[in-house]
């Protein structure tokens, strides 16, 4: 009988993964990871034609449907930016949230999440800085 219900378990549990893995496969965010793989997806960043590259950090909540809470914040600019290549970058954050909201979260992920800031970056940096130039003082938005 003890053998019967250990079958029974594992069978529970193999369902309950699978159907987990299932909730998360289809497009809906299911780990803190998942929320930045979707928010990667909806980054377009300016041409360079329009803005250099540069790294930008978006701090942001959501709510239990995955719209966005408040107003998000940009909490850190490469310092070299120019005034221009900032509000470039700041209209694609922008955009690129609103391409991923509503945030499609499982239920279980839309309680843990609503209401936690989440501190998004976007890098944009198409070649890594100069080993040999000293370090650029970093410039908080």
């Amino acid at each position: 009988m003890a053998r019967c219900g250990n079958r029974l378990l594992l069978v529970a549990a193999m369902l309950l993964m699978a159907a987990s893995g299932a909730a998360a496969g289809d497009g809906q965010v299911d780990t803190i990871q998942d929320i930045f793989r979707h928010l990667r997806t909806c980054w377009r960043p300016p041409p360079p034609a329009r803005a250099r590259p540069l790294d930008i950090t978006v701090v942001v909540s959501f709510n239990r449907s995955g719209n966005i809470l408040g107003h998000p914040r940009i909490s850190y600019e490469s310092a070299e930016a120019s005034d221009n290549d900032r509000l470039q970058y700041r209209i694609a954050v922008m955009e690129a949230l609103q391409r991923c909201t509503p945030m499609p979260f499982t239920d279980a992920m839309a309680g843990a999440a609503a209401g936690r800031p989440f501190a998004i970056q976007f890098r944009s940096r198409r070649t890594s800085p100069d080993k040999t130039s000293p370090p650029t003082q970093e410039r908080r938005a």
